[in-house]
């Protein structure tokens, strides 16, 4: 007899003992008379009942711990700095470029204006009544960097924290995660509103913001160029870009000249998606830990050892940027809470009337059917499930970006909420201008054979999504 006959009748005796105890048991309290039996049987009743409540009751312990880690996630996505306070102030000094001369620091200073021309967002909800109807009245000075630092002394510049010095200037500036990945609905005035979490900031100028630090040489010593140079670069970017991989591998500017940076990408309708970034870095809490630790620069811990190669990521390897650990670690004990808020960030719902419903339905059919973008978009996270990465070839592009990340492809796009950054193009890098670019691309690359009414369907469906 074999091992696992052995064990498998092992296991029916052992069930069948277990089954003589219990009938004799059963049978003993029936001979007995009524109270036995009746304690027999209604003992079974609150077992029964005792195990739905602990069921109710662990239920509802998951979803309160939920709720609890989701509030949690929300406060570190808008306000923890990470400790990137050390990089951006103490090192780059960019908060006495904020302050200004008049109040401690460098320069002119940020004024409100120029803040809000630089793409940065102010939180109308942080602002007390009185602020907001000095604001309405056009009594508040859009010109005096002092404002900008009552701002932020009260929380309400978006992605940025300042660090008061007591004397009415800063001692030091961080900034969080949603200073790319939030924008405010502009409810109150252009660039005030509430916030949208998890919206790509397209109107933010990463470079020239940057580009106000008075102390740029710790950054331009580790790309190997003069200062000079570095805002050169930073200035290619433009509102709604950034490039993370310059400072891995150095590479400014694509083969045709033009800058490498590439658009901001939405923070929203994540879940369900496996690969994170334009090219397929990692999950979305890798790329949270990178973002934090090499791209913010907070203290914390990240391990990465594709980064040690030196022939594709030169600066990284040579700075050791794959083996990254802070004591204390002021970064990975966030991750969970911040892993779980992004996910639950779902893709905003068009405004209605933003497109035409019949069109979107009969585009809907063509996406899923003749146009066969379903085929890598599968609805409804609209991506592969799976390894969703593509080579350049696979989809009609140059390489160039692709070959900057570790696997050398391109992650298959999520489509949803898509109407909510369109404003500086489509793609990685904003090369398709509308989205009519992207489907003549698509039509071309496979020979698909779409009509301009096809076309225009199709576009009216993305739209909806």
């Amino acid at each position: 007899m074999s091992h696992r006959q052995v064990h498998k009748r092992s296991g029916w005796i052992a069930f069948g003992v277990l089954g003589v105890l219990a009938t004799a048991a059963l049978v003993q309290a029936a001979c007995s008379g009524g109270p036995a039996l009746e304690r027999a049987a209604g003992a079974a009743r609150p077992i029964a009942t005792a195990h739905a409540a602990d069921r109710e009751d662990d239920a509802r312990d998951v979803a309160e711990a939920a709720m609890a880690r989701l509030a949690d996630g929300r406060k570190v996505f808008r306000f923890d700095t990470f400790g990137d306070e050390a990089f951006w102030g103490d090192t780059l000094k960019l908060h006495e470029a904020i302050e200004g001369e008049a109040h401690g620091g460098v320069g002119p200073g940020l004024s409100p204006k120029a803040a809000l021309a630089a793409g940065l967002k102010v939180d109308v909800d942080a602002l007390p009544g009185d602020v907001r109807q000095a604001l309405a009245a056009g009594k508040v000075d859009l010109d005096d960097p002092g404002v900008t630092l009552a701002l932020l002394k009260l929380n309400a510049v978006v992605g940025i924290t300042g660090f008061p010095d007591g004397s009415g200037g800063l001692r030091s500036v961080g900034i969080q995660c949603a200073l790319c990945h939030s924008r405010v609905d502009d409810s109150f005035a252009p660039g005030i509103g509430h916030r949208l979490d998890g919206w790509s900031n397209q109107d933010l100028n990463v470079g020239a913001i940057v580009s106000l630090a008075p102390n740029l040489d710790p950054v331009a010593k580790l790309l190997g160029v003069s200062v000079d140079t570095l805002r050169q670069v930073l200035a290619t970017w433009g509102p709604g870009k950034f490039d993370a991989e310059v400072f891995l591998d150095g590479k400014a500017l694509r083969p045709d000249g033009k800058s490498a940076a590439t658009l901001i990408p939405p923070a929203f309708g994540l879940a369900g998606v496996n690969l994170h970034t334009w090219t397929g870095w990692g999950s979305v809490t890798h790329w949270n830990a990178f973002v934090a630790n090499l791209e913010m620069h907070g203290q914390g811990t990240f391990f990465d050892p594709r980064l040690d190669d030196a022939s594709k990521f030169p600066i990284a390897a040579a700075n050791g940027f794959g083996h990254v650990r802070s004591d204390p670690d002021l970064v990975t004990s966030k991750l969970p809470a911040l892993h779980l808020y992004q996910l639950a960030i779902d893709a905003p719902r068009p405004p209605k009337g933003s497109f035409d419903a019949a069109a979107a339905q009969r585009g809907g059919k063509l996406f899923a059917g003749a146009a066969k973008c379903a085929t890598c978009h599968v609805p409804p996270i609209f991506t592969e499930p799976g390894w969703n990465l593509h080579t350049g070839q696979e989809i009609g592009i140059d390489d160039f970006q692709a070959s900057r990340s570790p696997d050398g492809r391109y992650r298959t796009t999520p489509l949803r909420g898509l109407w909510t950054h369109g404003k500086r193009g489509y793609y990685h890098d904003g090369r398709f201008a509308t989205l009519r670019d992207v489907v003549n691309h698509y039509d071309a690359t496979f020979h698909l054979g779409l009509s301009d009414a096809d076309k225009d369907d199709l576009e009216q469906y993305l739209q909806s999504l």
